[in-house]
C-alpha cells in the first residue's frame, strides 16, 4: 500500500506513521525529517530550505519535488511507504503521480486547541528522534536513550501560527485533489494512538 497522509500540523501524522512502521513494517519517509537533516548536514538544499522552515513557510515545490523524486526512486517495488509531509501542494502531488500512484490519501483532523496544545508542548530527544508531549512528559531526558529533549524551532508558539496558516492557504486544496481521485479517507486524529491505529487496520481490510 501506498499512503500519503494529510492534516495541519500537529494533527498527529508523525504518531501515527511511527506506530504504522513499527506494527505493520511500513517505509516512513518524512520530508520534514529530510529537510532538517540536509539543514543540519549543511548541504545546498539545507542551505535554501533553513529560512522557509524555520519561518514555518513552505518550502518551494522545486525544491521540495527534487529531494522527494530522489528518496522515492526504486522504493516503488511493493513495500508499504508512508508519505508523510509530501505533497504539501497541488503541483507537488502533480510530480508525485507521475511517479507513483497512490492507494490512500488519509487526511488527519483535529481542532484547533488540541494542535496549539500538541505542538507548543512538542519535544524531540536529539539522539533518536523520539517525540514527548509537557502534557504527558515532565522529564529533559528522553527515557529510550537518554539524550537531551528539545523544542523545534517551527513548533514555538510565533510560528505555529504561522504554520496553521500556511497550511489553511496552500495545502488544504490538496484535500479536494485527492477527493476528486477517489483515494480521500478521515481519520479523528484527537483520538489515542491505539485507537488511531485499530481504524487504519480497519480501512485496510478494503484493500485487500
Amino acid at each position: 500500500m501506498k499512503l500519503v497522509l494529510l492534516g495541519p500540523p500537529g494533527a498527529g501524522k508523525g504518531t501515527l506513521s511511527g506506530n504504522l512502521v513499527k506494527e505493520l513494517g511500513f517505509l516512513h519517509l518524512s520530508a520534514g525529517d529530510m529537510l532538517r537533516s540536509e539543514m543540519k548536514k549543511g548541504s545546498d538544499l539545507g542551505k535554501k530550505a533553513k529560512s522557509f522552515v524555520e519561518s514555518g513557510a513552505l518550502v518551494p515545490d522545486d525544491l521540495i519535488i527534487d529531494m522527494m523524486m530522489q528518496e522515492l526512486a526504486g522504493k516503488d517495488n511493493g513495500v508499504g511507504i508512508i508519505l508523510d509531509g509530501f505533497p504539501r501542494t497541488v503541483t507537488q502531488a502533480e510530480a508525485l503521480d507521475k511517479k507513483m500512484k497512490l492507494d490512500l490519501a488519509l487526511n488527519i483532523t483535529a481542532s484547533y486547541d488540541v494542535i496549539i496544545k500538541r505542538l507548543s508542548g512538542r519535544l524531540l530527544c536529539r539522539n533518536c528522534g523520539a517525540i514527548y508531549n509537557t502534557m504527558t512528559y515532565d522529564k529533559d531526558t528522553c527515557e529510550k536513550c537518554g539524550g537531551e529533549l528539545y523544542q523545534r524551532d517551527d513548533d514555538k508558539p510565533e510560528t505555529v501560527a504561522n504554520r496553521l496558516k500556511v497550511y489553511e492557504e496552500q495545502s488544504k486544496p490538496l484535500i479536494e485533489y485527492y477527493k476528486n481521485k477517489g483515494i480521500l479517507k478521515e481519520i479523528d486524529g484527537s483520538k489515542d494512538s491505539v485507537e488511531l491505529v485499530s481504524e487504519f487496520k480497519k480501512m485496510m481490510e478494503m484493500y485487500k
